[in-house]
């Protein structure tokens, strides 16, 4: 029973090292506004029944939003990411390489679009 917990738990981070998941623990206390406001929609399986986790570890990278049971990475796009384009391929090739769908959304679109952001959302969750 302990082996196959250990599979799930490596699978979840990806093996991320201790500083990337201390990052990560910075980061959710830290939540800028608009992943507060995606959070809040997100947060005690609010979506179809899902478990989403914030500021997850996953490998080198943490992930916005993360849904393991769906594999499904969430990120949220600031005015930062405009001069961050080819990282941001990079690490979604990445991601997608180790079999997660990753959804991008910018900043404006939680702001004033949060109906429509959740609805594709659930579009892929209930495609699972």
């Amino acid at each position: 029973m302990i082996y196959s917990k250990r599979i799930v738990e490596g699978k979840q981070n990806l093996g991320a090292s201790y500083n990337i998941k201390a990052k990560a623990r910075d980061l959710r206390k830290n939540m800028t506004i608009r992943e507060k406001i995606l959070w809040n929609k997100l947060r005690k399986k609010q979506q179809n029944g899902m478990h989403f986790r914030r500021q997850h570890p996953y490998g080198i990278y943490i992930l916005d939003f993360y849904c393991f049971e769906a594999n499904l990475a969430l990120e949220v796009d600031g005015k930062i990411h405009l001069s961050k384009k080819e990282y941001d391929k990079e690490r979604t090739r990445f991601l997608e390489s180790s079999g997660l769908k990753v959804l991008r959304f910018k900043n404006e679109d939680i702001e004033t679009q949060i109906d429509w952001v959740i609805k594709l959302i659930n579009k892929y969750l209930i495609k699972w």
